[in-house]
């Protein structure tokens, strides 16, 4: 069974189609799933969401899978991601501005989308992957870990016991979970813990579309973490043309590692 992994495309549809590209010429899949966070950030919120769509259409529901993150859910809800709070007078200063522009870039998403992008999103909202593959045992996909989509608890250098732990309330062997835009392959013991990083937005290789492929066969599971580039000046130029309200946010997340 061939399985591709792809996550957080945050509306960054040149570096889906980037993705997308390079899925193709690795031949013929068994599964596409999809770990959510597709809309929020960049400047093709509707067409990142409706190319997931056609993707559904094309491939079919037993094939092709998609979840919700917390950022789509932001834009059925109104909630926002929780920010520290500070303990320096000068990081305050920028605090009412960072808040209006976190708000703004969630609004002009979701200003963006019709009523059968919002129906699409509340029915992936919450929800996870279960598969049983024959001859390796139980795989899950969340978005961050299993019962939220919310908590960081899976990051490449999260303790062992914490990691475990986020997985208690599920049986299983390998775990694919995205939200951190940060990719890994951890072996935690009981479970094999895997994060194809992200599409649009990676933390760690700016200018890079990160995506999976994971290959099981003899009772194992080989894991390709992929990456491929793809033009941030162009990303940057259409949310310009199109009216993105924070170019400046978009430069700091595509260009800067953290």
């Amino acid at each position: 069974m061939r399985l591709a992994i792809l996550s957080d495309i945050h509306g960054n549809l040149i570096a889906f189609e980037a993705v997308l590209a390079d899925l193709a010429q690795q031949g013929e899949v068994d599964a596409i799933w999809c770990l959510g966070d597709i809309v929020a950030g960049g400047p093709r919120p509707q067409e990142s969401l409706q190319r997931v769509r056609d993707l559904l259409e094309e491939h079919g529901k037993d094939k092709f899978k998609v979840i919700g993150g917390n950022t789509d859910r932001y834009l059925l809800t109104g909630e926002r991601m929780p920010m520290p709070i500070f303990t320096e007078e000068e990081k305050y200063q920028d605090r009412s501005q960072q808040f209006a522009t976190r708000d703004a870039v969630f609004n002009w998403a979701l200003s963006k989308l019709g009523w059968a992008d919002y129906e699409f999103l509340s029915k992936i909202n919450g929800r996870e992957i279960h598969k049983w593959v024959d001859g390796y045992g139980g795989v899950i996909a969340v978005h961050a870990v299993p019962g939220s989509d919310e908590p960081t608890s899976l990051l490449p250098d999260t303790s062992d016991e914490e990691a475990r732990d986020a997985l208690l309330d599920r049986e299983g062997r390998l775990c694919l979970a995205g939200h951190t835009h940060r990719r890994m392959d951890r072996d935690l013991g009981s479970w094999r813990v895997v994060n194809p990083g992200s599409v649009g937005m990676s933390f760690t290789q700016p200018g890079r579309a990160e995506w999976a492929m994971l290959t099981f066969a003899d009772g194992d599971v080989t894991v390709d973490l992929r990456d491929v580039p793809y033009d941030v000046e162009a990303v940057l130029a259409e949310a310009n043309t199109l009216g993105h309200p924070s170019t400046d946010y978009l430069v700091n997340v595509l260009k800067q590692t953290s």
